[in-house]
């Protein structure tokens, strides 16, 4: 099918897009400005309040996701998702296009501006005329999703927090995986309106502890303040997390709405989801980052993303050095010199010593993905790449990889902090931490030139 995705750009739309692209559809993405397109969608770039140009653009489009939002607006987020669905539902109508595919929220009345938002812009796409599948949800859990981000912090930096009345109200939160194969089946299903969740019904309280399991760390001690609002809880969340406070604001004043599947049957004879529990979508999403990490170690830029920071080191590579830096990184393990900074390296190994890891300089016979090779084990080794991933650290998981790309030797390190220890590791050690990288690449170079003058 052609199917054109609305919000491409966003969370849901990067994963549904990858998704929809291994399945064989042509995939047209829909930005409102120039983006990097994923795999080997079509992009194109349009004003969705335009509905000229973009029912130009969705012209032969046999469906359509709409992701769209626009609480980073502020205050009139509301009008503005209203006038943005409005435009793209006569857009689709215009164009022919068979079926919209949109994502609310779940909540019975809600009282939000946020949630009673989701309800008006689902009437407004039905209002086109054509078809529409509406699947409300709530929290999604994946990284990258707001309130997924929003769990992350406030449990890795807290383990005593003060919470207000709504980490007590019941909520239904469901896995990005699942949610994905929601929105395929729903190129299918008759149009309506459905109500999806995971397998459990819970609270943000229990998510709390959830997530402290899934991530190894210590119970989270939680205090409840019934009087603290949720106006107010949002100033603190701004406090302890990096999300986007436009965003997050919005999503806290909806959480004193229940937001759970009230009738769920007529989904169940819709779609052959078998949704996850709480505990196992979780450890989805953190999985699953895991993978991402690795996978696109070399494409992510400097800073902190996701919960993941990440130093970028890049070299020109001097003439004729290229074959013996491939050669040098296949020596890797059993000593501390092949990376350079070695008095560094030695006094991480002693810490970790005292904190209780058991870190060691090992080698393998065969260095093969999965092998491990000193702290770490290898994800990746290629002619030109090598790509590691920490094995026992006890502050984090840490990636470190070194590539031959383009006359340039790229060194990337990336680090997911566990709690509060791994948080104060990394904010302490950053400018520590910078000179070590900047030495380490420029050892590799110098290891080369002296292997080559050698040979």
């Amino acid at each position: 099918m052609i199917i054109a995705i609305a919000g491409a750009s966003g969370f849901v739309g990067r994963a549904l897009t990858v998704r929809l692209l291994e399945n064989n559809h042509d995939v047209l993405a829909l930005h409102r400005s120039i983006k990097t397109p994923v795999a080997s969608e079509r992009t194109v770039v349009a004003d969705l309040s335009d509905k000229i140009a973009t029912a130009h653009a969705l012209a032969n489009v046999d469906a359509a996701f709409y992701l769209v939002h626009s609480m980073a607006a502020g205050d009139e987020f509301r009008d503005l998702d209203l006038d943005l669905a409005t435009a793209f539902g006569r857009a689709a109508s215009q164009a022919g296009v068979r079926r919209i595919i949109y994502v609310g929220a779940l909540g019975d009345a809600p009282s939000s501006a946020h949630l009673s938002s989701r309800h008006e812009v689902g009437a407004a796409l039905r209002n086109s005329g054509v078809d529409v599948v509406e699947l409300r949800a709530a929290v999604v859990f994946g990284a990258g999703s707001i309130s997924f981000e929003m769990l992350r912090y406030l449990t890795e930096r807290l383990p005593v927090m003060v919470c207000p009345r709504w980490v007590r109200t019941r909520i239904q939160p469901i896995a990005l995986v699942d949610l994905l194969d929601y929105l395929e089946q729903s190129l299918f299903v008759a149009p309506d309106v459905y109500e999806i969740g995971g397998a459990d019904v819970t609270t943000y309280r229990e998510m709390i502890s959830e997530y402290a399991r899934a991530r190894g760390l210590h119970t989270r001690i939680i205090l409840d303040i019934p009087w603290l609002t949720p106006h107010l809880s949002s100033y603190w969340v701004d406090l302890v997390t990096p999300v986007d406070r436009s965003v997050s604001h919005a999503l806290i004043e909806s959480l004193v709405t229940e937001v759970v599947v009230v009738n769920g049957a007529r989904t169940q004879r819709a779609f052959s989801v078998v949704p996850m529990s709480v505990e196992r979508a979780l450890v989805t999403a953190l999985d699953q980052q895991d993978h991402d990490v690795a996978d696109s170690l070399f494409t992510r830029r400097p800073g902190q993303r996701d919960g993941v920071y990440t130093v970028v080191a890049s070299l020109a590579i001097p003439e004729g050095l290229e074959d013996s830096i491939r050669r040098d990184l296949k020596t890797i393990g059993g000593t501390l010199s092949w990376y350079g900074a070695a008095p560094g390296w030695a006094l991480r190994l002693v810490l970790g010593r005292i904190v209780g890891e058991k870190l060691r300089r090992q080698r393998p016979e065969t260095l093969v993905p999965g092998a491990p090779v000193d702290w770490w084990r290898i994800v990746q080794i290629k002619e030109t790449e090598l790509v590691l991933r920490s094995d026992g650290w006890l502050p984090g998981d840490a990636w470190l990889g070194y590539r031959v790309h383009e006359g340039y030797l790229q060194q990337v390190a990336a680090f997911r902090p566990r709690g509060v220890p791994g948080f104060l590791y990394w904010t302490l050690l950053g400018p520590f931490h910078r000179i070590v990288f900047n030495q380490m690449v420029r050892h590799r170079l110098r290891r080369a030139s002296a292997a080559s003058t050698s040979h």
